[in-house]
């Protein structure tokens, strides 16, 4: 009997403006971080990935495109005010129908991250290129599938706590950098039907999304962030159900 695959429908965003304006960035991602993190997500035989830039028409975003994505991966980083208002409530509306999100690194300032947080998102910041280890605290997660214990980052971007963000419903990954501090870089949300993710690693100058583990991570969070396909919620006003179930 032959089994057809359900592929999951992935749309990843980024601003593609540091690419186009930093000949560093330029040199480590010259097609951009969505291109590379579509082309490692298109690697995975149940993911079909395509890409959307904020400098599209209402920025590859429209509502007909996210009715038809499964999990929106979102990178963004100088422009977070640029993004639209009515752009910000589509995602966040797909997301509370089910879509999954995943925001990735100072994607954490991103307008529909904050939304759906209700928080401030701060945090504290260093870039001095200095040494990460991203350690695995919950092996049982599903985005922990496959991995080692911790993965060796030789050259990031330092974020610490306090992250101004609520308590995550799980933690996946912590980590430790070279002055000392930790920062909670893998955390898991509930928001309505949908999933969200937060993925902390990832600075532009540095080439951590060509890294292969870091690559298995957003495959995994992906497969995790999908809809579960359950019943949609009916909301509002209800004519009671009638008669009794049969026993």
């Amino acid at each position: 009997m032959t089994t057809t695959t359900q592929l999951t429908r992935v749309l990843v965003w980024n601003e593609y403006r540091h690419e186009r304006n930093n000949e560093r960035v330029a040199q480590v991602y010259p097609e951009g971080i969505h291109a590379v993190i579509a082309s490692a997500l298109n690697n995975a035989p149940d993911i079909s990935a395509e890409t959307a830039t904020l400098d599209e028409p209402e920025h590859g975003l429209t509502q007909a495109r996210l009715d038809q994505t499964d999990v929106l991966l979102w990178w963004g980083h100088m422009a977070h005010d640029v993004v639209h208002d009515e752009v910000v409530e589509r995602v966040i509306q797909r997301v509370w129908a089910g879509m999954g999100l995943v925001v990735l690194h100072s994607g954490h300032f991103s307008k529909p991250f904050r939304r759906l947080m209700g928080t401030g998102c701060d945090l504290k910041w260093r870039e001095d290129g200095r040494h990460e280890r991203l350690w695995v605290v919950d092996p049982s997660h599903p985005i922990a599938g496959g991995l080692p214990e911790a993965i060796e980052l030789p050259q990031t971007e330092m974020y610490g706590e306090h992250f101004d963000i609520p308590a995550p419903d799980a933690l996946v990954f912590v980590s430790w950098f070279e002055g000392g501090e930790v920062f909670r870089s893998g955390c898991c949300f509930q928001r309505g039907s949908g999933k969200v993710f937060y993925f902390r690693p990832g600075h532009e100058t540095y080439p951590i999304y060509h890294n292969p583990m870091i690559q298995r991570i957003l495959i995994n969070a992906v497969r995790w962030a999908r809809p579960a396909g359950g019943p949609t919620p009916t909301y509002g006003h209800s004519q009671p159900a009638h008669g009794a179930p049969a026993t």
